[in-house]
């Protein structure tokens, strides 16, 4: 017998349904409308995964006010990107994707601030979540001493990279940050409308994560996800390296982080 897909399943959230869900996660949906929401929640998985992501936000921001380590500022900027209750009547979200793109980089960003598994010591997971950040600055110029393959930009004894020419990665911004006082910095790259982040924190090295192992030449590589990014990870002149992207597939990241340029003997 053929089953006939329930009309909800084919369609994509209407309009007012997300801002619903958001209102309902945050507790500031109106009494009399919370069984009729609550009813199309479970009747669409869709809306049912959505609504969960919502609640984790709210419970990211929730910890994030109870902990001394996220900054006020930087609480009351998350804060700022949720819709108010004012304004979920004027401007409705009608497509999914931006309501998740907005909860990664709310998450990302609070995992900056929020207590690490290791106390005393920066996570992979904290280093990933940088290249969620963006930008802050511009990016770093062509080394004067090797402009093919090195940038102005090292960590230690550590350059970073020069691939325009040899790849078509173009450098487009950086960003420096210190996690649990461990110095990262990272820089974006750009090919045609792809970006990736290699981030490298300072050493001594971080604990690499549970992964799949590839050996590309001659460098051992951990390939997972985390936070909606694919993540290449890799050990270096005992620092830690992090090059991410979304959209890029783990076999470019990785011919990428493991390149050696010609004529120049890189640590290891």
């Amino acid at each position: 017998m053929n089953v006939m897909p329930s009309p909800v399943d084919n369609q994509k959230p209407r309009r007012g349904q997300l801002a619903d869900l958001s209102a309902l996660a945050d507790g500031t949906l109106e009494p009399g409308r919370r069984t009729a929401v609550e009813a199309s929640i479970a009747a669409s998985p869709e809306l049912t995964a959505l609504y969960e992501q919502e609640r984790r936000a709210v419970r990211v921001l929730h910890r994030a006010r109870q902990t001394d380590r996220a900054p006020a500022a930087l609480r009351a900027r998350i804060d700022a990107q949720r819709p108010r209750a004012s304004s979920r009547a004027r401007r409705r979200v009608t497509y999914a994707g931006g309501l998740a793109a907005a909860l990664a980089v709310i998450v990302l960003a609070l995992v900056l601030v929020l207590p690490s598994g290791t106390p005393g010591a920066p996570s992979l997971g904290q280093a990933a979540a940088l290249a969620g950040l963006g930008a802050s600055a511009p990016a770093p110029a062509p080394d004067s001493g090797a402009p093919s393959v090195k940038l102005e930009r090292n960590v230690g004894n550590l350059y970073f990279p020069n691939w325009a020419q040899r790849f078509g990665w173009h450098a487009v911004g950086q960003r420096v940050d210190h996690i649990n006082g461990r110095l990262a910095v990272t820089v974006y790259y750009k090919w045609r409308r792809a970006i990736v982040a290699y981030t490298i924190v300072a050493a001594p090295a971080l604990d690499q994560p549970s992964a799949r192992v590839t050996r590309v030449n001659g460098t051992d590589l951990r390939t997972l996800r985390l936070g909606g990014r694919l993540v290449v990870t890799w050990h270096r002149a005992g620092h830690t390296c992090v090059l991410s992207g979304v959209s890029v597939p783990a076999r470019d990241l990785q011919h990428l982080a493991a390149w050696k340029a010609p004529g120049l003997v890189r640590s290891s």
